[in-house]
């Protein structure tokens, strides 16, 4: 358990968040259940590396750290995410994005 990997030392609170709201975003690695999302088994998949969300909230933990609230188009899913997680999509970057409803 020695290796276990803690950035206790960082704090991302004395700056302004990294995202804004409404920015599109991209997980830079797979996000599993980790026991705090309802009605998923711990150890599901809720994201995919690679998948592209919007930031919709920015909150704090244990006042340290900003959370991202990602709502990722493909699954479905909003899901709470660390800076480290994440990575913006550049503005001129081509990412496939989910089509609209087509009106009747």
């Amino acid at each position: 358990m020695n290796r276990i990997l803690r950035d206790s030392d960082a704090v991302e609170l004395s700056d302004p968040p990294a995202f804004s709201f409404g920015q599109k975003l991209r997980a830079n690695r797979v996000i599993r259940n980790d026991g705090t999302y309802p009605g998923k088994e711990i150890g599901d998949v809720l994201v995919k590396k690679g998948e592209v969300g919007y930031v919709v909230s920015i909150g704090t933990l244990l006042q340290q750290f900003y959370i991202y609230g990602v709502e990722f188009l493909e699954s479905g899913y909003r899901v709470g995410m660390k800076r480290k997680e994440l990575e913006p999509v550049d503005a001129g970057e081509e990412v496939d994005d989910l089509p609209l409803p087509e009106e009747s």
